[in-house]
């Protein structure tokens, strides 16, 4: 397969699966933490009309949503990229963070879930994305290198 054909397919797969990650857990969120009463979950208006009547617990779900959903959608560059998964596990990484940065700005939710969702939930889970298959690709090259 052509090289640059796999990394634009790394990109995009990375995008389009951590994005599929990152709205299957906010549309299963509600299952397992209610939101409060009166708050429609299904749109921008209501919740920034309604977010101060969110606790700490109604922030888990959108944090795991954000951070499963990057490091899904890095792990999947990293495997598909032909060359220097790193970084495009890190540009997978980078746009998440845009959708967040963007987030911030339309939502006007606390500075402490503000702060932790920016700096954890976007680049260093593409970082652990690359270091987790890096592992699991060495252990692999391991096996197969003790069965020869």
């Amino acid at each position: 397969m052509n090289n640059i054909f796999q990394n634009v397919l790394a990109i995009m797969g990375g995008l389009v699966l951590g994005s599929l990650v990152n709205m299957g857990i906010i549309i299963i969120s509600g299952n397992v933490i209610p939101p409060p009463e009166g708050v429609d979950v299904t749109s921008m208006e209501s919740l920034a009309e309604t977010i101060h009547l969110f606790e700490p617990k109604h922030f888990i779900m959108p944090f795991l949503a954000h951070a499963l959903g990057t490091l899904a959608g890095a792990m999947l560059a990293v495997r598909v990229a032909a060359t220097n998964g790193r970084s495009y596990a890190l540009v997978i990484g980078f746009v998440f963070l845009a959708g967040g940065i963007y987030n911030v700005m339309i939502l006007p939710a606390p500075m402490w879930f503000n702060v932790l969702d920016l700096v954890v939930a976007y680049i260093p889970m593409a970082w652990i994305a690359t270091k987790l298959i890096k592992s699991r690709t060495v252990t692999t090259q391991s096996k197969v290198l003790d069965q020869k």
